[in-house]
């Protein structure tokens, strides 16, 4: 009778968790598709609040860059990926998420605003590398399969991880991809000892005596003045 209290107790709370990572994912996807809403009434571009390097007014977007899209195609491929990745963050790192994401936002832009060529980078991917980069090394650091699962998940839904951060297609911010996977796996690095505990599948233990059967890319967008005229 107690066991059962017991796990009937623990079922209870893993479904709360896993309520609320759907909640806060969910809350953060609503807000991208809102301001792009925003953009269709008002019947303008909020493009110029996107994150230009070197400049003290693209500082600002450091904070509004991942928050605004260039039409529905890029926010359609976010949206997916982000919404996943959060969820798992929030789930698996229920009392972390909210640095990995805080510092994921802030160190990803600031190296974009330090590094990058000059024109104005929008787009949540850079947040999406970040989040992936973080939960799959934190995955390999901590030898936990289902964080490693979350983030090949996400590579398997889109497929371009490793292409997304090479200079191939100049209308898209290959160094916030770049930028964004570098600051998950330091943060990953840097918090190695919090998060899920190590966990692996039984039968990679299992020898054969024990057991007769063996068993598109994210998108950063960016523009310059003179593209900007052209749309």
């Amino acid at each position: 009778m107690i066991i059962a209290e017991m796990n009937d107790s623990i079922l209870n709370t893993e479904r709360t968790r896993f309520k609320i990572s759907l909640e806060i994912a969910f809350l953060f996807t609503l807000l991208i598709w809102l301001v792009k809403l925003v953009e269709i009434i008002e019947g303008s571009s909020l493009y110029r609040l996107g994150l230009r390097p070197r400049s003290i007014s693209g500082l600002l977007g450091i904070f509004t860059a991942p928050l605004i899209h260039s039409d529905f195609n890029h926010l359609i491929n976010n949206t997916i990926s982000i919404f996943i990745l959060i969820a798992g963050l929030v789930y698996f790192y229920r009392d972390l998420w909210y640095k990995i994401l805080s510092l994921s936002w802030l160190l990803s832009g600031l190296m974009v605003w330090i590094a990058a060529r000059t024109s104005y980078h929008i787009g949540c991917s850079g947040l999406i590398y970040a989040i992936a980069s973080f939960i799959f090394f934190s995955g390999v650091f901590r030898k936990n399969i289902n964080l490693m699962a979350i983030s090949l998940l996400v590579v398997f839904l889109y497929g371009g991880l490793v292409w997304g951060v090479l200079p191939i297609f100049p209308q898209i911010s290959w160094e916030y991809h770049l930028f964004g996977g570098i600051t998950g796996a330091i943060l990953a690095l840097e918090y190695r000892k919090q998060g899920p505990p190590p966990q692996t599948w039984s039968w990679i233990n299992e020898t054969p005596e024990d057991n007769d059967e063996i068993p598109e890319y994210w998108e950063t967008e960016i523009f310059d003045d003179t593209e900007k005229e052209k749309l």
